[in-house]
């Protein structure tokens, strides 16, 4: 009979918290909607700005990364053709 008893409570902890959940979503939404209103957003201007920099800077650091990749091949293969006569 314990048994059946936890079961039983179990289904009924398992509705309760079903039931629970349409509030903590409205909760969660409302919640979400406040700290929206309090974020300050940069103008476009900036934004485009920061976005150009950041683009820039990942070419220049891919185009120095494959110089050093493509010196590091030639030396690591040459080392190989060196010690493997």
């Amino acid at each position: 009979m314990a048994a059946m008893a936890n079961v039983s409570e179990g289904i009924s902890g398992a509705l309760e918290a079903v039931k629970s959940w349409p509030q903590q979503v409205k909760t969660y939404v409302e919640g979400l909607r406040m700290e929206m209103r309090r974020v300050t957003w940069p103008p476009g201007k900036q934004v485009r700005a920061t976005t150009g920099v950041v683009l820039i800077t990942v070419f220049l650091f891919g185009f120095y990364f494959a110089i050093v990749d493509g010196i590091l091949n030639y030396a690591v293969d040459r080392l190989l053709v060196y010690f493997t006569r």
